[in-house]
Order: C-alpha cells, then structure tokens, then sequence
C-alpha cells in the first residue's frame, strides 16, 4: 500500500520571540517541520513586511544547540557540568528551593526576572510572583518603554503611542532606527506607506540610518544629549509662539513655568552641547511645530540614560504643546480592547502591600513604575540592601549580557543561593543556574501577543508544529509551578484556559481568536474633551502639581547638560543593535551569524585616522569601567569622536565551561551599575567616556 506524503499547509500567525512581536507571518508546513515563513500582505501592523530574523526562525526550532530536557547542575556554578533530570524532579526541586527561600528570608528574598516582553509569559510570571508575595519582579524596563510609559501617565495621563495608523503630516523618529528594529510593535512599512504619501520626516539619530537618507531634517546628535535637543525644541517653539494657543489655553497647566524655564536653552548653546548647527535645530523645531498633525516615534535610545525621565517629560511637554497628544496621527491614547484587565490578571489585587515592599520602593521610583531595576536588584544580592535577595528564577532573559556593568551580574549569580532560567538554548546566564529549563519557543504553542504593552490591541500567536518532546511552553511552567508555590484555586487545569480567560470578556475563545487574528480596542480620538486629562489638574502637566510627592522636578531639567569631559578618556562611546539578532538572542543561528558574523565598531575616518586603526583592526575599546574587543567597522555614518560599538555578543562557540565568553566583546563590560537616575534607576548607556587603541599597539 503506498503511503500518501502529507500535502503543505500554509498556516498565519505573528511573529513573537525574534523579535517584540507584531508583523503577520504566512507559515507553511510539511511534515510536521516548518519549510517556508513569509510576510502576510493583510497583517494588520506589517501588511506583508517581514525582516532577517522572521525569515530565519525556523531555523531555532531544530538547531542542535536546543536544549531538550531539564537539567541540574552538577559541579561548581559555571562549570558546564549537568546531569539530565525530568521535569517533576525540576518542578519539585525549583519549587522547594523558591520555598525554603521564602521561610527563611521572607518571600521578599526570592526575585522573579524577565528579559523583554515576548506574550504571556511576562504577565503570568508577575501572577506568580504576586500570588507568592514576592514584590520583586526584576526587568529590563528601566531602559525599555516604561520610562515613556510612566512618564507620559504623570504629565498627561496615558502613555503617548505614536498613531502610524493614520495619516501624520510629519513624522519625527527621534532615535528610532524602525526600518532596523521595529519596536514595540511600530512596523516600519506603515510609516514607509506614509513617506510616499507625502508624510515629510525628521531623523534625530547619531548614525546615518536608511530614512535619515529620506528625511527632510537630519539631525545627526551626540549620542547622550537628546535632553538638549529636546529643550532646545522647547525654546524655540514657545520663544516664537508656534504653539497651539487654544490647547495650551485650555489643556495645559504650568505653561508660564515651563516657557521661562526653557528660555536659557537656545539653539545655539544647544549646539554646542548636541553638535548640531543651530539653523537645523530652528528649522526641524519649526517644521514639527507647523504640522497640523505630527508625531514622534521615541526609540529606546532615549531611555538609555539616567536623564531619561527628563528627556520624555520634555518630548510629552513638545506633544501637548503643538497639539498633537491624542489627535489622528499623533501620539495617541490607545483603548485596549475588552478583554481581562491586566490587573486582574496579575492578581495585583491579592497582594495590597506589593508597593511598599517592592525594592525599587526603598529607592523612591516613580509611582506606576512596578518593576525592579537591574542596578537595585544586584545591589539587594551583593550588598543585601534593601533586604537581602537570596534565589531567583529567570526566563527569556539573559542578564549576563544586558545589564550595565556585566562583572556585578556575574558577581550576583554567583552569590545566589539557587538560580533557574528557561531557556531555548544554554546561554551565558543559564550556564550560571542551579536547573535550567528547556522552553518552547514561537510557533511551538499558542499565546497571545502584546497584551498589557499600553497599545490598544492583541495578537494571536496560535500553535504552528509541536514542540520537541521535553520542552514546555514557559506559561505552562508557571502555571505549574504556581500550583506547587501558591494557592492552586488560582491556577487553570491548563494552559490553554489561561488564554481563554484574557479573551472571555470579549465573548471570545482562543480558537475564535485565532481566527479573527487580532483584537483591537475602539478607535476614539480627543477623550480629553469630555473626560479632561487623568492628572491631579485635569490638564497636561507641564510643571508637575505633585513634583514634591514624586520626589522629582516639577519641569524638565538639563541634569548634567554640560558635565566635563574626561580628559583622559575623550571619545563619546555609544551602541547599536544589530538588525540580525534581537538583543543578545541568536548568535547561534547559522543564517543569522553568517550575515553579521563579529561584533563591530563603528569609528569615523578622522578618528580611526587619529588612532592608526584601519577597516577590520582588532580594537580595544575601554571606559573606566573596563575594556572589550570588536573589529574596526570606518564609515562616515557616524560623528568624528563617537565610538559605536555593537551591543549583546557572546559566542555559542566558546562552550559553557567559560560561559560562552561572555567578556570579550561584551558592550556591558564598559558601563557601570551605578549612577542611576532616580525616576526610573536607569544607568548611562549611552555618552559614556571612553577611549580606542589597535589591539596590537600595546
């Protein structure tokens, strides 16, 4: 009897941990492997786009790097030695050592880490964690959007999400490299559409990205003063009463305040801090002042500093005063649609005295913002300051890596009493774990994309082919070890039924969801007309009313604006991320590798010139914190005297008896811990002295 081979089947889902997740995907399926992904010409954000990473995802799933069982460590932490255990023994043995913590330091002592978002898992691990009566859910958000998000609910009310659903007569991309990184969901071909529709552009970016090339305005910045160039903005805007005169009448509160505040930062002092001519800071100002309708799509560059709470409360302050806050193809105020509120999903409610025990409490953040930054969470391990922080369990995270000052994070695994990290694959920071779990990954599971993300819609992420046999989706691994750890009425029989009960408000299974592909939330513009604003005043903060109780500055500050150079390291040292990895995710994808295949330092011709160094040199970049290794990349893309350096390498290739060398090339390596901005417990990432020699000049 001859056997019939299984006809291909092209299946639609979004994409999801190669990226922040967004763009539609046509999947198509043979033999139970994937063959084939493509962009989806109907996806609501991408309408057909898809970038290097999408198309190489499959390519994860049967890699042999994979990890594919639970494992224990078996010899000194870091040493690469596992034996193979099952999924019970690792369930029990994670759950006891979480619980022993628990009695015998409090359920404070044990933190609960999450790399970027990637669906479900972020938000299920912060049940746990609240369902644990731990308040110490530990993430990257201090320099991801949270710094927007929180900032623009105290001045406005909500967080400003840039509107590229409808037509903007400018668009500012103020460091938002979006043909590159897609982030937070804002997909590059809805703004491309719009470019040829007439949309003019404004880039504000220290590199000479793609669109800097079609823009009207390109302002080529010094990496770390967008403050400056966002006062200068300001200055410009409200000296020469470009302003929206009715909003600001009505909708404003402190607009005095902020108008004499700002009178200092003239373009031409501004240059000299940015090093942009004053004539393209007046011209860009007054072109986005003009615009009938403008937004601005902030890259995360901008929360990269421990000034990034001014550097947004002044862009807010920019939104509110042209009039561009929640109008059609501004920064908008998106409706989530009807579905479970993140709230109850989190089971904040079981926990009451969540913030005040929090860690990030003790270092006096901002309200709203729930998460414990990096630098206080090492700190609460090494110097037991707050309380001491004795295990952790760490999922789609790799802090080796992507924490400032990476030799404090080793320090931190090193001293915890028990750590667990899920995993694809075994990286840097799961090298470092007590037991380290075998994850699935995109297309392996069904899960729901972008809930809890502020912009107005979900995604499905329905289940393309199985997982191999021992690896599990991390929501069921919570949902599992929720049952060992805490209350189990408030887990679900699988965890299937948790993605049931996000969509039950809206009448909906996941099955219906699948189908349908995306929720999004009503469409409603100038809310504030009816409602006011949701601030103490009713009415866009431009001078914070409740500066004093926050703790901060009631109206954008300079900070340390005109801070002196270190003579002794001269160059200004910025990163980039790589277009072919997302974050320090997939330096073991051969066709990803292949395409970017070292990290690279990008210098200038003058200052590669003035250090000897030539295409391809081995060069030794080093700030006061420490030193790394990348090759020598010369463009005049980038300002002479800025050092980029390529931001989350480590190499698979190395092995985990030396964590994969972690160190070499390592951007973190160069940035410190400490000092952090106190909004949000940012470090500098970005304008940090430093200092360049050929690696063979001694």
């Amino acid at each position: 009897m001859e056997i019939m081979a299984e006809s291909p089947e092209w299946k639609k889902t979004h994409c999801a941990r190669m990226d922040h997740g967004g763009c539609a995907l046509k999947v198509k399926v043979e033999g139970g492997r994937i063959v084939q992904i493509k962009g989806d010409p109907e996806g609501f954000l991408n309408q057909g786009y898809i970038c290097a990473k999408a198309l190489a995802a499959a390519d994860r799933l049967q890699h042999p790097s994979r990890l594919k069982y639970p494992l224990m460590r078996t010899g000194n932490r870091g040493s690469g030695k596992w034996k193979r255990i099952t999924w019970h023994e690792a369930l029990d043995e994670i759950a006891h050592r979480l619980d022993a913590a628990r009695k015998r330091h409090g359920a404070k002592s044990v933190a609960f880490g999450q790399g970027m978002p990637k669906g479900m898992e972020h938000f299920t691990l912060m049940r746990l964690a609240n369902l644990f009566r731990s308040p110490n859910v530990v993430t990257t958000q201090d320099v991801c959007h949270s710094p927007r998000e929180v900032t623009g609910i105290h001045t406005c009310g909500f967080y400003p999400v840039a509107d590229l659903h409808h037509q903007s007569d400018l668009v500012i991309l103020w460091g938002s490299n979006i043909t590159d990184t897609n982030e937070e969901g804002e997909i590059c071909k809805l703004l491309i559409r719009q470019i040829r529709q007439g949309t003019k552009l404004i880039v504000i970016d220290p590199r000479k990205t793609a669109l800097a090339e079609k823009a009207e305005h390109w302002l080529q910045i010094m990496p770390g003063t967008d403050h400056a160039l966002a006062l200068a903005f300001l200055n410009v805007i409200l000296a020469e009463k470009l302003y929206d005169d009715k909003f600001v009448a009505e909708w404003t509160a402190g607009f005095e305040d902020l108008k004499n505040h700002v009178r200092p930062y003239t373009p031409e002092r501004m240059s000299e801090i940015t090093q942009i001519p004053a004539e393209k800071i007046l011209n860009a100002a007054r072109a986005y002042a003009s615009a009938p309708a403008a937004l601005i799509q902030w890259g995360n560059p901008l929360e990269h500093t421990a000034h990034n709470f001014h550097t947004l409360r002044a862009l807010v302050c920019l939104m509110a005063v042209c009039g561009n806050l929640d109008i059609p193809g501004g920064n908008v105020q998106a409706l989530d649609p009807h579905i479970l509120k993140l709230r109850e999903f989190i089971c904040l409610d079981q926990y009451p005295a969540k913030m005040k025990e929090m860690i990030s409490t003790h270092h006096r953040t901002l309200p709203k913002f729930n998460a414990v930054p990096a630098a206080f969470f090492r700190q609460a391990v090494l110097e037991e300051t707050p309380y001491p922080v004795k295990a952790a369990y760490f999922q789609c995270a790799n802090p080796l890596l992507t924490y400032a000052q990476s030799d404090k994070t080793f320090e931190a695994l090193l001293k915890l009493d028990f750590l667990a990290v899920s995993d694809i694959v075994m990286t840097p920071t799961a090298s470092m774990a007590d037991i380290v779990l075998p994850a699935a990954t995109q297309f392996e599971f069904n899960d729901i994309g972008h809930y809890g993300l502020g912009h107005g819609y979900i995604l499905a992420r329905p289940k393309i082919v199985n997982p191999p046999a021992d690896c599990r989706p991390d929501i069921e691994i919570l949902n599992e070890l929720g049952k060992r750890l805490t209350p189990e009425r408030y887990w679900y029989a699988s965890s299937q039924e948790l993605l049931d009960a996000v969509l039950s408000p809206a009448g909906m299974t996941y099955e219906d969801f699948i189908k349908a592909g995306y929720l999004k939330g009503p469409e409603q513009f100038e809310k504030y007309k009816s409602k006011g604003f949701r601030t103490p005043s009713g009415k866009v903060e431009l001078s914070l009313t409740r500066a004093n109780d926050l703790g901060v500055e009631a109206l954008p500050e300079p900070g340390n604006i005109d801070r002196r150079k270190d003579a002794d390291y001269p160059l200004n040292l910025t990163s980039s991320k790589d277009r072919y990895f997302l974050h320090s995710s997939y330096r073991w994808v051969e066709k990803l590798r292949k395409s970017s295949p070292a990290p690279r330092v990008k210098l200038h011709p003058q200052t590669a010139a003035a250090y000897r160094i030539q295409q391809d040199d081995s060069v030794i970049v080093e700030t006061r914190n420490g030193a790394i290794t990348q090759k020598a990349d010369i463009t005049r893309d980038i300002l002479p005297g800025v050092v980029c350096a390529d931001y989350g390498w480590w190499f698979p290739e190395a092995g985990p008896e030396t964590q994969f060398d972690w160190r070499s090339s390592n951007f973190n390596m160069l940035t410190a811990m400490t000092p952090v901005g106190k909004a949000f417990g940012t470090p500098d990432l970005k304008g940090i002295s430093c200092r360049i020699r050929r690696a063979d000049s001694g």
